[in-house]
């Protein structure tokens, strides 16, 4: 059974890391279709992205981070060393 959670990818679309990034938002939306309406892929230089990146205290990019259906934080993954999407995916399904 899917939790109600949500990905949230924090990116600079021309920095050295985009093309790992949205190689790994492509795959994961490939991989994990009943997931692909939960990833919200923002520019963190942009209004939204930098109000996401406060809120959940992001300091560093690109960033993933799972968000609980009521908004709460739940992991961050930070820096060029993207996490597996296995782990990533886990936080969705029940007994993670």
């Amino acid at each position: 059974m899917l939790r109600h959670m949500k990905l949230l990818a924090l990116y600079r679309p021309d920095s050295e890391h985009s093309r790992a990034v949205e190689t790994f938002i492509r795959d994961f939306r490939y991989q994990h279709e009943e997931l692909a309406d939960r990833l919200e892929v923002l520019n963190i230089d942009s209004r939204e992205g930098v109000a996401m990146a406060s809120l959940y205290d992001v300091m560093e990019h690109p960033a993933l981070v799972v968000i609980g259906d009521d908004g709460s934080f739940v992991k961050e993954w930070t820096g060029a060393s993207l996490p597996l999407m296995a782990e990533v995916s886990g936080y969705f399904y029940n007994g993670f």
